[in-house]
């Protein structure tokens, strides 16, 4: 992690275009888990090493391991989701800000796992793809709880029920990506150093709120959860040290929260 809370979590087998084998789910796993608990964590940066974002499913390296596939669908009983959906839901129980930076391919479980995060920068020529329906298959790690509040459904079908490849810049029209640039990971990198220095409590609390909000059907609960949140804010030291460099012009230097 770098000295101004920005955390990097690097996918690293650049020879497989970082396609997802047994090892690279628990890696991405604990490093959610870890950076969930840190609460030095500012933002986090997500990304692969090499060619590509993620290229999906080892599917290989599974038929070949003890149980196959079996395991991907295994949930432990005090969990909401099961271990291959771990991999993008557990980025929403992170309290700091994830952003993907995508260049390359991002197909199947490796678009679901962009999907996890909280905002999505891409290459123009990235190449993305709801790809399971090719192997016989539908998306099963999250996808229901991230793509519905990107796209509309029909858009979603279509994705889904062709598998076609678009790319980053057809992606960012359609609402999969939220913007590109022609260098993904610095533009993630700079975004994640200047959410670094807001308020840690804001920020925080700012996806706690989109997060238990966005799309719900209960008008009631969604405003009293902001006047929940914003309560716990107000005249504490962050929120005061926010503005006082708002009125003085000066850096703010916020303090971990509690």
């Amino acid at each position: 992690m770098g000295a101004n809370g920005v955390a990097t979590v690097t996918m690293v087998r650049a020879d497989k275009h970082n396609a997802l084998d047994q090892a690279m789910f628990e890696g991405l796993m604990n490093a959610a888990e870890k950076l969930a608990d840190d609460t030095s964590v500012r933002a986090v940066v997500l990304h692969g090493e090499g060619k590509s974002f993620c290229s999906g499913l080892d599917i290989a390296s599974f038929m070949a391991g003890e149980g196959g596939t079996d395991i991907l669908l295994a949930r432990d009983a005090d969990r909401l989701a099961n271990f291959a959906q771990r991999v993008t839901y557990d980025w929403s129980l992170v309290p700091a800000p994830v952003i993907a930076a995508i260049h390359g391919n991002c197909f199947g479980g490796g678009l679901q796992i962009a999907l996890g995060a909280d905002i999505r920068i891409a290459a123009p020529d990235a190449k993305l793809s709801v790809l399971e329906i090719k192997w016989g298959l539908i998306p099963d790690m999250g996808i229901t709880q991230t793509l519905p509040r990107l796209v509309p459904i029909d858009v979603a079908k279509e994705l889904t029920f062709s598998g076609r490849i678009v790319s980053g810049s057809e992606g960012c029209a359609l609402g999969l990506v939220t913007r590109i640039a022609d260098d993904p990971l610095a533009s993630a990198l700079a975004l994640a150093g200047e959410i670094a220095q807001k308020s840690p409590d804001a920020v925080r609390a700012a996806k706690c709120l989109y997060n238990e909000t966005w799309a719900s059907n209960d008008t009631a609960a969604a405003l009293v959860r902001e006047s929940e949140l914003q309560a716990k804010l107000i005249g504490k030291p962050n929120q005061i040290t926010a503005v006082v460099a708002g009125m003085s012009g000066e850096q703010p230097v916020f303090v971990d929260p509690g």
